[in-house]
């Protein structure tokens, strides 16, 4: 009843301010997924309410974005992407309250872009402005000519939001003996020495596009730290204890785009500095070493006979690398898009995937949109995971067809 009420009180809170001038815009979507082995059973049965309330006036504007997600096993969710206001001076922007901040220049792989944290609930299925996690901060844009500094402050924490008990997507590792959870000591304590302080330059030139950026921040995602029980008699593991933990870490990096005749040239990198691995080391008195490493790619973007074709190369490199590590030295994946408007753009047809080198393993993503009428979409798609290790082998069980119907308004 507290969620039915709580509903109706989102509701009535966007008319109402509709009714008062504001503008009101958003989407009702249907998503359906179905498995393609065992039992052919439904990988999620969603509908979306997302509402976009904003208005400007003068020197100052808001935007609150609230959204529901009515599912079909388990409780309705209501949540609250964006709620900010903006207030606007002669060379400088200020953006305060709950925002989603996009850095980068990668397609589907997150390397500067960091401030934001993720929803992996359901992988990296859903659009990324889903996958994007809204942040309570302050940002501010100072203007130099084409040139911007931008300065972001987190006053808390929040961590990636990871798949639930019992999910599809919880990633499964194996252990000699089942392992306890204790998340004890997972909590960020809200406090001015926990914040988080972002910073990036970037300038528009006649030959180039191109970020600097810098970070102090919170690993988004735990570490897991493993301590063993072992019995003193017969030295046998008798019980592993997990706790997850996030570290801090300081980051470096920065991007650029720029135009070679019919190509676009693209390059991400950045330099992680204090990140903890999990470690197989039979010596070792910790379950985790601390390293440095670096992410970076090199994409190239290009349009043949009306199909725009991307394509990515992504790194992973640990440095000072131990044998022992879980981690390969150096990860190594790839991206490739091809996609085509028809119809007089009515109809989309794409074809995205990623490939893991390092465990021959990838994801498979072709979709059709076709606009059936105004602000009226239908989407077919499928998601094929190939091999049986790595970040995509292990969900090989999970291929999946689905659909969306969504009426944007």
């Amino acid at each position: 009843m507290k969620r039915v009420k709580s509903v109706i009180a989102v509701l009535l809170l966007a008319f109402g301010l509709q009714a008062q001038g504001i503008s009101f815009t958003g989407y009702a979507r249907n998503y359906t997924g179905i498995l393609l082995t065992g039992d052919n059973e439904f990988s999620i049965i969603q509908n979306t309410l997302n509402l976009n309330m904003e208005q400007s006036k003068d020197k100052v504007a808001f935007k609150v974005n609230p959204y529901i997600y009515q599912y079909a096993d388990k409780e309705l969710e209501i949540g609250l992407r964006e709620a900010y206001l903006d207030i606007y001076f002669n060379s400088v922007d200020l953006r305060i309250g709950q925002q989603q901040i996009i850095w980068g220049k990668a397609d589907g792989v997150f390397i500067t872009d960091i401030v934001s944290p993720k929803d992996l609930r359901e992988f990296l299925l859903p659009d990324f402005d889903e996958i994007r996690m809204g942040v309570t901060g302050f940002k501010a844009d100072y203007y130099i000519g084409d040139n911007t500094f931008e300065l972001v402050w987190l006053p808390t924490f929040t961590p990636t939001l990871l798949p639930e008990e019992g999910s599809i997507w919880l990633p499964a590792p194996e252990f000699p003996v089942k392992p306890v959870i204790d998340h004890s000591e997972e909590k960020v304590k809200a406090s001015l020495k926990n914040s988080e302080v972002f910073a990036k330059f970037s300038a528009l030139t006649a030959l180039v596009d191109f970020e600097l950026m810098g970070g102090y921040a919170w690993d988004d995602d735990p570490t897991m730290h493993v301590i063993k029980q072992i019995d003193p008699a017969t030295h046998q593991l008798t019980g592993l204890t997990i706790y997850p933990r996030h570290h801090r870490l300081t980051i470096g990096g920065g991007s650029f785009s720029t135009t070679l005749g019919p190509f676009v040239l693209r390059g991400e990198g950045a330099y992680y500095n204090g990140k903890y691995f999990n470690t197989a080391d039979p010596l070792a008195e910790e379950s985790v070493i601390k390293k440095d490493y670096l992410h970076y790619l090199l994409g190239l973007d290009y349009t043949l006979f009306d199909v725009h074709l991307s394509g990515q190369f992504i790194q992973q490199a640990v440095l000072d690398y131990d044998e022992y590590i879980d981690n390969d030295q150096f990860s190594n994946m790839a991206t490739f898009l091809a996609d085509r408007n028809f119809l007089n753009e009515t109809l989309n047809l794409s074809f995205f995937m990623y490939y893991d080198f390092n465990n021959k393993a990838s994801l498979i993503r072709p979709k059709l949109i076709y606009d059936l009428a105004d602000g009226f979409e239908i989407l077919i798609g499928a998601n094929i995971f190939t091999g049986s290790s790595g970040m995509f082998g292990q969900f090989h069980n999970n291929d999946m067809t689905y659909a969306k119907i969504k009426y944007s308004f």
